[in-house]
């Protein structure tokens, strides 16, 4: 199938699938006139990669989840520290999130939100108190 089809039963956009194919996360196959042929294997790691970026992967992360999905003697304990790994990084984010909200929750507080040119936001950003 082409890559319109592909995107499609992939979720992904094409540009994105070019892009996979181009840092040689996914290989199509090619038919005579040259446009990029996708069978059932690679529109499964097409959904693969889809739904571990959906979960936050990166592009190496991915790299390497499929290459241990392709390997039958991996250990799941392998799979495993990267995903647990993955998760640590998600909660420090969470963390740092809600140190953010928490931060200018405070500020949009302070904030009279008149008509006077005086603003804790502005003055805050600025470094100044």
């Amino acid at each position: 199938m082409k890559i319109g089809e592909a995107s499609e039963l992939s979720d992904l956009p094409a540009k994105t699938i070019r892009y996979y194919e181009e840092i040689g996360l996914v290989q199509s196959d090619r038919l005579d006139n040259g446009y990029r042929d996708y069978g059932k294997q690679q529109i499964h790691k097409l959904r693969f990669i889809q739904r571990s970026r959906s979960l936050g992967f990166t592009v190496e992360q991915c790299r390497t989840l499929l290459s241990l999905y392709d390997d039958p003697d991996r250990s799941s304990a392998d799979v495993r520290a990267l995903a647990e790994s993955h998760l640590e990084e998600i909660e420090q984010k969470i963390q740092e999130l809600a140190g953010m909200r928490d931060t200018l929750s405070q500020l949009v507080k302070s904030c009279q939100g008149d008509h006077r040119p005086d603003c804790p936001i502005l003055n805050d950003l600025a470094g100044s108190q």
